[in-house]
């Protein structure tokens, strides 16, 4: 008897806490606040409306605000890392490289999402009803 109640109470327990995650992973995905990419996809094939096109680009917006930040941090990474004299035996890649190849790897995803914010910006601005249609 004391097995089948502990049972049932860990079952419970676990069923719990799956619900209140999906209910924390709907919440964040309906705020913008984070897309899984199958979520990212789905609403950029689903896309219709001007209000849609706007959450795309914002999206993408802050994601190419995010790059570009982490870009600027690991330049200063390869500039400090640059500095720094090493002897012939050294191994590669070096540190500096190793720097160098993050910062164009963050500089090329904040060009990419500059783009995508873009393109849905203009797909937000286009769908939208002017004013003048309506007089």
């Amino acid at each position: 008897m004391i097995k089948k109640g502990f049972c049932a109470a860990a079952i419970l327990s676990f069923a719990l806490v799956g619900v209140v995650s999906a209910q924390g992973a709907i919440s964040s995905a309906e705020n913008g606040d984070h897309y899984t990419n199958a979520q990212l996809k789905q609403l950029e094939r689903d896309a219709h409306t001007p209000g849609q096109y706007t959450a795309l680009a914002q999206y993408y917006g802050k994601q190419q605000k995010d790059y570009a930040q982490q870009a600027a941090e690991e330049k200063q990474e390869w500039a400090r890392r640059s500095q720094i004299t090493t002897s012939l035996y050294a191994k590669y890649p070096k540190p500096a490289d190793s720097a160098r190849n993050l910062y164009e790897y963050y500089a090329v995803k904040a060009s990419e999402a500059a783009a995508l914010s873009a393109k849905y910006s203009q797909l937000a601005d286009s769908s939208a009803p002017s004013a003048q249609q309506h007089m």
